[in-house]
């Protein structure tokens, strides 16, 4: 039977389960919330755009023999520090481009693009085989752009979220264990150099994006059906949550805050300080440019949140079984409650976020396209199309119409600062466009709740 099918016939069978536990559970404890419905429907995909086709066809031409991709050519303005790798394949930008042709309809079995799907997968995973079982590396090739910009794990990241897109993608028995394996080592890397505060090391000019893609990559696997630690993914939806947290100060005391640039800030009194991203506000990590910090933070509760959703029944049944025991009532209960708690944050995020695009100098991030920004359009396009309406609707024409007055006349799209190389920058720009064939939200994971991974 197909894997979908399954956990959506699962899915079902607890809900009904749920409706015979309704009255007894609310009798023992009226604090617990039901089930939340899962995330709505989202709008019928759109046709592929001639816009759209010719950026794949793109793509598809740039493929390098080996089946990766290299990073393209450069803005002229970035100079030619690199011109001893930029011609060399590399991982972050294959996956990219794989995640852009997969967007199309193509899977590593199926489809126009699926020989340069498949041979794209082989150089992955390959370079997932080669790589440290202990490091948070996954290639061996230093000093790309887009480890510089968005860190030098930004690879390892944009692994794991391909990998665990296709995993259930694939044709053949024997291709499937392999993608299965290589996600599963990657996710292992990622659980193993996890930082106390929630956060990865890496480096580079604006890592808060390499943490949202971090913290998407795991939901996606999750959701996927590969096995995550539960602390990992939660201490990282923590990390956006608290990077968007608003911090009051009430009575006489004084809170002094210190920035990523070693200056303090003294407040006194019944204060409210909002953080964003910037110096005193969340983690910082967005080079000043608050689109990157804001698109970031609602990539990671929204990633969160959909992989929170299809859990949020199993906890429910745990916390109202007459059955459970105090331990694991008490911690389905936690659960519960810090599924609440980010939905709150989500909203009120989003709803930030829609005020903020009425600013035309906050939608042009640093002031002109890179890769950074085509990044920050896909997470905000991701996390608004579930919440759907007029504001999606207004944005995604919006986005729609400049990023095809900006393609270049070889259907590529390139960037004008930091991350310029086209292989990103076209592959960003047809997920931005392509959003609404975006594989969120999936269908609910059946993994038991009563033994939560630790």
């Amino acid at each position: 039977m197909n894997r979908n099918i399954m956990r959506t016939a699962a899915w079902i069978a607890c809900v009904v389960g749920i409706s015979m536990h309704m009255a007894l559970a609310w009798a023992e404890d009226k604090a617990v919330a039901p089930p939340m419905a899962p995330p709505a429907t989202r709008p019928a995909p759109k046709p592929l755009s001639d816009n759209i086709r010719k950026g794949l066809a793109y793509l598809a031409r740039t493929q390098l023999s080996n089946g990766a991709w290299a990073q393209g050519d450069e803005s002229a303005a970035m100079g030619n520090a690199l011109d001893n790798i930029k011609a060399s394949p590399n991982v972050a930008d294959t996956c990219m481009a794989v995640r852009a042709l997969v967007r199309s309809g193509s899977t590593p079995g199926s489809g126009e693009y699926q020989n340069q799907i498949a041979k794209a997968l082989d150089f992955i995973c390959g370079q997932v085989e080669a790589s440290d079982a202990n490091d948070l590396y996954v290639t061996a090739l230093r000093g790309t752009r887009t480890q510089m910009k968005l860190g030098s794990y930004i690879d390892t990241f944009m692994a794991a979220q391909t990998l665990a897109e296709v995993k259930n993608l694939m044709p053949d028995p024997a291709s499937t264990k392999r993608v299965n394996q290589a996600l599963a080592k990657v996710l292992k890397k990622i659980e193993l150099n996890q930082q106390p505060d929630g956060r990865w090391a890496g480096g580079g000019w604006a890592p808060v994006l390499a943490q949202g893609q971090a913290t998407a990559a795991i939901n996606v696997a999750e959701q996927n059906g590969a096995a995550v630690n539960e602390k990992t993914r939660a201490a990282a939806e923590q990390v956006a949550r608290a990077d968007f947290s608003k911090m009051n100060v009430a009575g006489g005391g004084t809170l002094t805050l210190t920035g990523s640039t070693g200056a303090t800030l003294s407040l006194s009194g019944a204060t409210t300080v909002t953080g964003s991203g910037g110096v005193f506000g969340g983690s910082g990590g967005d080079a000043g440019v608050e689109l990157y910090s804001r698109a970031a933070q609602v990539a990671g509760m929204q990633n969160s949140a959909n992989t929170n959703a299809s859990l949020r029944p199993q906890y429910f049944l745990t916390a109202n079984s007459a059955a459970t025991q105090p331990a694991a009532r008490a911690e389905a209960q936690a659960q519960l409650k810090r599924f609440d708690e980010n939905d709150k944050d989500l909203a009120q995020a989003q709803n930030d976020l829609l005020g903020r695009l009425q600013d035309k100098q906050f939608v042009a991030g640093f002031g002109s396209n890179g890769g950074e920004e085509f990044l920050s359009y896909l997470n905000i396009g991701e996390s608004l199309i579930l919440k759907g309406g007029a504001a999606w609707e207004k944005w995604d024409k919006s986005i729609t119409d400049n990023l095809n007055r900006i393609q270049n006349g070889d259907g590529s799209w390139s960037g004008e600062h930091c991350i310029t190389g086209r292989t990103f920058c076209s592959a960003a720009a047809v997920m931005v466009l392509t959003v609404d064939r975006a594989p969120i939200p999936v269908a609910p994971t059946t993994q038991p709740v009563g033994n939560a991974q630790g």
